[in-house]
């Protein structure tokens, strides 16, 4: 499970591992658990939010996984909803404490608009505010890096108007089916990495027949050529799960899908989120 060891650079020289745990739906009472079979597996990459409710939970996790804390990488993610200076300030501390950590290694502002208006009104001064609020955090070293999710080109070229710091990483929706090619290739060429979450569609690409053929051909699951075309994507994978199996084995990806097939799996169209469609980021928004 060697991409447990492999890492990228972010813009601003921090090591952030290539294969990280998604925490959402992880109730808070039991992501610590999750948390200490997920670094006895061997990940180091461990995301949260605060829209996720287990903050608490997952600093637990950390506190108690029995690595310095300098071992791990931390990301969470400013709520939606706040769209000014003084709220994301104040919500920025409150994740340090809720978390129990002296720093965070990642934060971003979870989606460019609140999530009951998902791609809707216009909410640039909000965003350039509540990202002064990371600069000033970052600056601080309360926060090792900072970045954006959700955020469209648009999105991030209202946030560069005014930045002193271009965000370092964007999490978007991105798997087989959906490879929003030319917002990947726009954040390439402003340095930004891309973190991707769902690389496995929420679960409902373990359906799709020529995804399944292709995983048959090189011996592997559905969720492992998901994840490997993620990476081969150059992005960072977030599967999620509490599952120590499912972590396990979504961390067998030592192999390498052909040119052709990434092509074949870039061209894929599939947005099919059964129940999770009620959610904004599957909407088709």
């Amino acid at each position: 499970m060697s991409i447990l060891n492999e890492s990228y650079i972010l813009a601003n020289g921090v090591e952030i591992p290539k294969l990280g745990l998604g925490t959402w739906f992880i109730d808070d009472d039991k992501a610590a658990a999750a948390i200490r079979a997920a670094v006895e597996i061997g990940y180091r990459n461990i995301d949260t939010a605060q829209a996720y409710g287990n903050e608490r939970g997952v600093g637990e996790g950390i506190r108690t996984s029995g690595l310095a804390r300098d071992e791990l990488f931390v990301s969470t993610k400013l709520a939606a909803e706040i769209k000014n200076y003084d709220g994301a300030a104040t919500a920025i501390a409150g994740s340090m404490e809720k978390l129990g950590l002296e720093y965070i290694d990642l934060m971003l502002i979870h989606s460019p608009q609140p999530w009951n208006d998902f791609r809707g009104g216009d909410y640039a001064d909000g965003n350039r505010q509540a990202w002064m609020a990371l600069e000033d955090a970052y600056q601080a070293g309360k926060v090792r890096s900072i970045g954006v999710s959700n955020f469209l080109e648009s999105d991030l070229e209202n946030i560069l108007s005014t930045a002193t710091v271009v965000p370092q990483v964007n999490q978007l929706l991105v798997h087989a089916g959906n490879t929003p090619a030319e917002l990947l290739a726009y954040c390439e060429s402003k340095g930004i990495i891309v973190e991707a979450y769902s690389p496995i569609a929420h679960g409902e690409i373990l359906k799709n027949a020529e995804v399944r053929a292709m995983a048959g051909k090189y011996g592997v699951t559905v969720p492992q050529l998901c994840i490997r075309y993620t990476l081969q994507l150059g992005t960072v994978s977030l599967p999620k799960t509490a599952n120590p199996e499912h972590m396990r084995s979504n961390a067998e990806v030592d192999f390498v899908i052909s040119d052709d097939d990434v092509a074949t799996l870039r061209d894929l169209q599939d947005v099919d989120y059964g129940d999770a469609s009620a959610f904004p980021v599957y909407s088709g928004r």
